[in-house]
């Protein structure tokens, strides 16, 4: 059972920020946003800087939660790039958060979103990259061509996650079967860290595909161009190497939010849990997870109060 958000567009609820800093890579003090794609045009929540005017559009024929959704069309040559340091040339046509937005290192933060390719998508070859998370690099340093450090990957009917850490390329998952035609429901669980304490948790619908702790983030120095401590920025849509073909992808029910910093991510795998205590965020320490009833419908429906006023969060209590 699916749970529809109660709130058109965008909500966002996070610490204040100065509006002349959009250049600045800085992110807010908490982040607690959400997209349904449900007015006219892009909501405030995005970037307009990484797609081609015309190619994001809002419709309503193709929805997974509410009355609209975002369609993207990748068209030959849009936002194109050319290649460097031997690389492919490239186009795209994605969703980038807001700088405001970006995530700070070593803090948790749970992504999901909702992802749809018609059945005549097509599987070709070519690298094409649906999502991905990369380590902010100001200007033109050392890690300007640098792969995302984690990236959802859709490669001749293959849909794979995966990982680039100091220049090695780590598949975290990979399966081959038909994804198009169908909603693919995706949430992680992230900490970006240059450290052993980083974190990749996912789910494609209720199974989880990943469930890695390790790095999750370039070394820092004046030989990487990073900063430190670094931040990260999130994308999706279409990105792929230049190709005649376009393709359409649909994008809906989009949360970032972020984790309760005390713990980390301590406890959040390998419990169950013996209450959900759906309303309003106001948790004592004692609670240990938040997270979205709709992700967890088996957990929590009966517990889910209707009214419109009460935000769609769920605090777990752990069983002890």
């Amino acid at each position: 059972m699916r749970f529809l958000p109660y709130f058109a567009g965008a909500i966002l609820a996070f610490g204040a920020f100065d509006s002349h800093a959009q250049n600045a890579a800085v992110p807010v003090s908490s982040i607690n946003v959400y997209d349904g794609f449900e007015t006219p045009t892009l909501s405030n929540l995005w970037d307009t800087s990484r797609f081609t005017a015309g190619a994001v559009t809002m419709q309503s024929q193709m929805v997974r939660a509410g009355h609209s959704a975002a369609k993207i069309t990748l068209r030959a040559r849009d936002t194109f790039q050319k290649g460097i340091n031997g690389d492919l040339d490239t186009e795209r046509d994605e969703l980038m958060e807001d700088r405001k937005l970006m995530s700070k290192e070593d803090a948790a933060y749970e992504f999901s979103f909702s992802m749809f390719m018609p059945s005549d998508f097509p599987i070709v070859p070519t690298r094409l990259v649906i999502a991905q998370w990369k380590q902010y690099c100001a200007g033109s340093g050392p890690c300007s061509s640098d792969s995302p450090v984690l990236a959802i990957r859709y490669i001749g009917g293959e849909l794979s996650i995966t990982q680039a850490i100091n220049k090695k390329k780590i598949v975290l998952f990979a399966r081959r079967a038909e994804f198009r035609n169908r909603w693919l429901d995706f949430r992680f669980r992230v900490r970006f860290s240059p450290k052993e304490t980083g974190r990749v948790e996912a789910w494609l619908g209720e199974e989880q595909t990943v469930n890695f702790s390790g790095v999750t983030a370039d070394a820092e120095s004046a030989a990487t161009g990073y900063p430190s401590p670094s931040s990260f920025y999130f994308k999706m849509g279409l990105y792929r190497d230049v190709m005649p073909e376009p393709m359409t992808i649909y994008i809906d029910d989009y949360r970032k939010r972020q984790l309760p910093d005390f713990e980390g991510f301590q406890g959040l795998m390998g419990h169950t849990w013996d209450r959900c205590a759906c309303g309003k965020l106001s948790a004592p320490p004692a609670l240990d997870v938040i997270t979205t009833r709709r992700r967890m419908p088996q957990l929590c429906s009966r517990a889910v109060t209707r009214r419109p006023e009460i935000s769609d969060d769920c605090v777990y209590r752990r069983e002890m």
